[in-house]
């Protein structure tokens, strides 16, 4: 099995620098390998990272992590109710495939909350886009000046042509891949890829409304969760709720990798060349096709990746497993990833429809990427979450 190492599992922003840079020794190359650039557009930051950074540095002992659903609150719609309690986030011992950043394990304790049953999907975020006209990072124009500020210095100014909006997009190789580093292989920049079109301005999500919604930057699904009056999920609430409750297996259906393809949309057969649809799906699933974990969610492995809260930062781990026990963790106040210094990058949870056994194999429960905010692809989405405060205070108000 091929492994990604922690350096190889990059921001798509790391990724547009590195394919810029390998391409432009060619000529023919440059424009397709600078357009590969320009996601890093403007972060418009319209909602400030600073309210997910603060952590209690308490017992558990001394909080109550509310098991059990309060008395005058009813469950959300579409949401299922994650009861509080402890467990130990990162790697488990058996799994021999982790990376260095699920490590070590250490003990987190988590108040109750309610979580999406599924994803966000295209018919909820287009519900979101006809109420408040919102337009996504991928749909807006690229300013060259603020584009520059995140690339080496005198980098020369691409044609208009090319500086336009759009996404990552996943493609398949013509052939078997040898050096798995070189990601360019199978993903390209596309002007006019967006949530609307996500392989291209001429496709559509006409007849997938219930897909989840793609080409999502981090600012656009902050956005959704302010509209939606939800929140993104911290790394520790998702992961605490897709082990549902099963706390020292690697799947959350257990540890029995045989059964990955009855459980989760990921990629089967040789990647990136062909998928065998062995799993019932070539590419994105409807939301809920494969059987939910015990918490009664669905699609906590493959599909699509998540957005969390948290800042990638990979002394993290090492810093929180000091401590006995972290109650409600926020992640670390700011962002650190050695391989990319320039990066500020969030972290992603679930893996996607591209993860293969051969390569990633992120459907297991602890693992962990690093995605920079102002970057979208076609396998990145996000679910909302509601804790109880936010309820509570709505019923006072």
């Amino acid at each position: 099995m091929y492994n990604q190492s922690q350096s190889e599992r990059i921001s798509t922003s790391t990724f547009k620098s590195k394919i810029y840079i390998f391409n432009i020794k060619l000529i023919w190359f440059y424009l397709l390998g600078i357009c590969a650039l320009f996601s890093c557009k403007k972060e418009i930051k319209t909602f400030s990272p600073k309210d997910f950074d603060k952590k209690e540095k308490t017992t558990s002992k001394s909080l109550d992590l509310i098991t059990k659903i309060p008395d005058g609150i009813s469950i959300p719609d579409g949401m299922q109710w994650i009861p509080g309690g402890e467990f130990y986030q990162g790697a488990v011992d058996h799994d021999t495939i982790a990376m260095n950043h699920e490590k070590p394990r250490h003990k987190v304790a988590i108040k109750g909350f309610f979580m999406d049953t599924v994803e966000v999907t295209n018919a909820q975020f287009k519900k979101f886009v006809e109420a408040t006209g919102y337009i996504t990072l991928a749909e807006r124009p690229v300013n060259w000046e603020e584009l520059k500020l995140q690339l080496p210095p005198n980098t020369p100014r691409p044609h208009d042509s090319i500086l336009q909006p759009g996404s990552l997009v996943f493609h398949k190789t013509k052939s078997s891949v040898t050096n798995f580093r070189n990601y360019a292989q199978w993903w390209n920049w596309t002007i006019g890829a967006n949530w609307k079109h996500p392989s291209g301005p001429k496709s559509s999500i006409e007849g997938k409304d219930n897909q989840p919604v793609v080409h999502i930057a981090f600012e656009d699904a902050l956005a959704y969760c302010k509209w939606a009056k939800k929140r993104l999920p911290t790394e520790a609430e998702w992961e605490y709720a897709a082990r549902g409750g099963i706390e020292n297996d690697i799947f959350f259906w257990g540890n029995d990798h045989t059964t990955l393809t009855e459980n989760a949309n990921t990629w089967t057969g040789e990647f990136p060349v062909y998928n065998d649809q062995k799993d019932g799906t070539e590419y994105l699933a409807d939301v809920g096709s494969y059987p939910s974990n015990s918490y009664g969610l669905y699609d906590m492995a493959g599909n699509v990746w998540e957005w969390t809260t948290d800042w990638y930062n990979v002394d993290y781990y090492k810093e929180i497993s000091q401590q006995d026990v972290t109650v409600n963790p926020k992640g670390a106040s700011k962002p650190l990833n050695p391989s990319n210094p320039y990066a500020t990058e969030k972290i992603i949870k679930g893996g996607s429809f591209l993860c293969s056994d051969t390569y990633c194999a992120s459907y297991r429960s602890s693992a962990r990427m690093n995605a920079s905010p102002d970057s979208s692809t076609d396998h990145i989405g996000f679910r909302t979450v509601v804790s109880i405060d936010q309820l509570l205070s709505k019923t006072s108000n």
